[in-house]
């Protein structure tokens, strides 16, 4: 299994330099899990960056392993939050991953060095 963070999501959909090299790392569907939080998070972007495409986004979400905020993950959240200075959003996400078994695919630079954690850094134009 493997989380892709709303960062990564966003250079894919984006169609960047490293939206490229996230792409080669994203899972088959049946292995690709998805926080709702990262739901919330495209949503958002989608909504004011590419309206016209946010429901079929958010579409192709729901067709991965969805992976709602349970009370052990927001416990677990908030001990990463406290452990790694994350911000809460990153530190649901990540939580999600440990509890899942799952490796988290980022552009976020604050994930780096992680145990499993797949940092993809942003590439400059």
């Amino acid at each position: 299994m493997r989380v892709v963070d709303t960062s990564a999501w966003i250079e894919w959909l984006s169609d960047s330099a490293t939206g490229n090299t996230v792409g080669a790392e994203a899972p088959a569907r049946e292995n690709f899990l998805v926080p709702t939080i990262v739901q919330l998070e495209l949503a958002k972007w989608m909504q004011r960056e590419a309206p016209e495409r946010a429901d079929d986004v958010i579409a192709v979400t729901r067709e991965c392993v969805v992976a709602p905020l349970s009370t052990e993950i927001a416990l677990r959240a908030a001990e990463l939050e406290r452990d790694h200075k994350l911000p809460t959003t990153d530190s649901i996400i990540y939580a999600t991953a440990i509890a899942y078994g799952a490796d988290l695919l980022t552009c976020d630079a604050h994930f780096e060095g992680l145990p499993n954690v797949i940092y993809v850094p942003k590439k400059t134009p």
